[in-house]
């Protein structure tokens, strides 16, 4: 990549706050100081660099995907993190999402179960300055128990259903936002829970490829 290209980056990093993320009445200043400073671009494959900016999903291998930047700020908008929240973000990836949001949290517990991204991705952190983020290997669907209850789940992919080992992960008054898929059509939802029960809120609507773990079966209620 040349020099030209690299210095690139911050521009571009700008005209996505101002194309993508404000035009989508996300206005907060936390999620737009957040993904002002976060380099997006670090925290994608080396030949989707160039890529990281645009607004689309972006494949990270094995059916995964970066959501894309308006979804994901929508997303931060919808679930409105608080300074003193515990977080769990399901399917990080090499950590992009848990950098923007650990500007937001108090903690954040990035889980992935992509070895390879897994262990990559703590080093990407850490030069992104992101010290309140925790790695965790393991699968998406059974989630962190050992370092929860949360106070809010977010799940970086879409979902046919939610596994009850994540219902349980949450915190009474808790919360949890998911982008729920039912063929093409996607529609996020925040989920405020009360004792043992979760009552769903539409967001909006938006699309992503279903994790693995997440798929709807008739065993479990939405």
């Amino acid at each position: 990549m040349s020099l030209a290209a690299m210095t690139d980056f911050p521009a571009r990093r700008t005209m996505m706050v101002d194309t993508q993320v404000r035009p989508s009445d996300v206005t907060k200043f936390p999620i737009i100081e957040a993904m002002l400073s976060v380099r997006r671009e670090e925290f994608v494959p080396a030949a989707q660099r160039e890529a990281a900016y645009m607004g689309e999903n972006l494949a990270l291998g094995g059916g995964r995907v970066m959501l894309e930047p308006r979804t994901f700020a929508k997303m931060l908008d919808a679930i409105d993190i608080a300074p003193n929240d515990l977080v769990l973000d399901i399917g990080s990836g090499l950590g992009y999402s848990s950098a923007v949001i650990a500007h937001m949290a108090e903690a954040v517990v990035a889980l992935e179960e992509d070895e390879d991204m897994a262990r990559e991705a703590p080093e990407v952190l850490m030069t992104a300055g992101a010290d309140n983020v925790i790695t965790h290997c393991g699968p998406l669907a059974t989630g962190a128990k050992e370092h929860g209850p949360y106070d809010v789940i977010m799940i970086q992919g879409g979902v046919g259903r939610v596994p009850k080992d994540i219902i349980d992960q949450i915190k009474d008054g808790g919360r949890i936002i998911c982008l729920f898929m039912d063929g093409a059509l996607g529609e996020v939802r925040v989920g405020y829970k009360t004792g043992d029960r979760i009552s769903w809120r539409r967001a909006f609507n938006a699309g992503a490829p279903v994790l693995r773990g997440f798929e709807k079966r008739d065993a479990f209620l939405l």
